[in-house]
């Protein structure tokens, strides 16, 4: 018989994986949670994530438990499971930290975890579609040796590609609110541009062309922003003088 409470606790981290689109979403607290699930769920020793990218300030190590998981992340300059999945996208089976094979490997790597008393590590890719964002490393203490580990590495696989999907969606909406603000910003500035074009244009008589003509002379004059003169404008801070000045009174009697 299934063992459903453990199904819904894999469901319920699936879904707080994948929810990254919160005012508050803090990156490092979200991967931290997702290494601790990580720890919960394959009854592992630590776990950690590296990740790269525009959620997070170049490349970031993020683990739990924190010191042993950045620790054994850290050691991994020289070659690593995590590095080797986070460069080829690929997932890298589990290995046994106690064979030869892995100290010729990565030595500096497989010394340092032994002396935590890490058995055996793997780690998977945080992928979406094309894009590798990051790599997921699980830090086993007691290594099973019945090869029930390839379910181990499939269940890491399913938490960090939903990791990976909460990451991407989160860079998508901040993106989205980015360009959504760019645009405000820029529609907010001509509607303040349209409002001083009118304000002079009624003062002086003159049609809107020659009005805006005069704000921009004196916006290039001052340094200033166009938006920025348009304010004073409509806030009536420039002086009339001001704005007239270089420009000759149109011939002709205005609209």
């Amino acid at each position: 018989m299934p063992d459903r409470t453990s199904e819904l606790r894999l469901a319920e981290v699936l879904v707080e994986a994948s929810d990254t689109l919160a005012d508050d979403f803090d990156p490092e607290h979200y991967l931290s949670r997702v290494a601790g699930h990580c720890v919960e769920l394959l009854d592992a020793a630590a776990a950690g994530v590296l990740v790269e990218g525009e959620c997070l300030p170049s490349l970031v190590a993020i683990g739990h438990p924190r010191p042993l998981a950045l620790d054994l992340l850290k050691t991994q300059q020289g070659g690593g499971p995590c590095v080797e999945s986070f460069g080829t996208g690929r997932a890298v089976p589990p290995v046994r930290l106690t064979t030869a094979e892995s100290a010729r490997r990565w030595p500096e790597f497989t010394a340092r975890a032994r002396e935590f008393g890490i058995e055996a590590t793997y780690a998977v890719p945080l992928r979406q579609r094309d894009m590798t964002l990051g790599a997921l490393n699980v830090f086993v203490a007691d290594a099973p040796h019945d090869g029930s580990s390839d379910g181990e590495l499939r269940l890491a696989q399913a938490i960090a590609d939903a990791a990976a999907v909460g990451l991407h969606n989160r860079r998508t909406h901040t993106e989205y609110r980015r360009l959504v603000g760019q645009l405000q910003s820029a529609l907010t500035s001509r509607i303040r541009i349209e409002q001083a074009k009118g304000i002079l244009a009624e003062r002086w008589h003159v049609d809107v062309d020659e009005a805006f003509a005069a704000l921009r002379r004196y916006a290039r004059r001052e340094r200033l922003v166009m938006a920025v003169a348009a304010t004073s404008v409509i806030g009536g801070s420039i002086d009339d003088a001001a704005l007239r000045d270089g420009w000759s009174e149109p011939s002709g009697e205005g609209p």
